[in-house]
């Protein structure tokens, strides 16, 4: 898959959840998220988050991805609807990402803020 693929990838499945925000509850199933709030969204990414690692752990043991596929698509379309619920574009993502291309990881790490 090409960059601009998963950009564009990404962009259409922001406009569509960004359409979703206005829509009726029982129109789909990401306007019932909005409806239910920030909360059930974060719910969702935390479950989704549970089922990836579980997948993951299978797929070690058994050579089959295809439920990792599967529930890492679930955990990122979740966080896609959470990050636009917070009115922020998969794109800020990817800038991020690309900001710290090139850098190492601990690098980055120790250019973070201290709490």
């Amino acid at each position: 898959m090409s960059s601009a693929h998963m950009t564009d990838t990404l962009s259409r499945l922001a406009d569509v959840l960004e359409s979703r925000k206005g829509a009726a509850a029982d129109s789909s199933y990401v306007a019932s998220l909005y409806h239910k709030g920030l909360n059930k969204i974060l719910e969702k990414v935390g479950e989704e988050s549970v089922e990836t690692i579980l997948a993951a752990k299978d797929a070690a043991v058994s050579g089959d991805c295809s439920d990792v596929i599967y529930e890492t698509a679930d955990l990122w379309f979740h966080s896609l609807v959470m990050l636009a619920a917070l009115g922020q574009h998969p794109q800020a993502v990817l800038d991020e990402l690309d900001r710290r291309f090139g850098l190492s990881g601990h690098a980055e790490k120790a250019s973070r803020p201290q709490n």
